[in-house]
């Protein structure tokens, strides 16, 4: 039996590198702005007002449903959440 290793569970799915590493970062965000909003108290009503999305967009983003947004939807509502985003680049000097 041969096993393999995978950086991230999206590659282990089959999913292209570049797709796999723009869904990672979108998990990886939206995991941020969920414990973010929750860490606020609020009702969805008030905190999706105070992200200026829609309740339902919010229910989305609080089920785990990345794939219902795109990263640049993300990133504007991780701003709005008060967050603070630092992206870290390096290479596979291999590849």
């Amino acid at each position: 039996m041969t096993v393999e290793t995978f950086d991230d569970p999206f590659e282990a799915l089959g999913v292209a590198k570049a797709e796999a590493a723009n869904m990672t970062f979108r998990a990886d965000v939206l995991l941020a702005i969920r414990e973010q909003v929750r860490s606020w108290g609020l009702s969805q009503e008030k905190a999706a007002a105070r992200l200026g999305v829609t309740r339902p967009r919010l229910s989305d983003l609080l089920r785990g449903q990345v794939d219902k947004f795109s990263l640049d939807a993300l990133v504007n509502i991780a701003t709005a959440a008060g967050l603070r985003l630092t992206i870290e680049v390096g290479g596979d000097r291999a590849a």
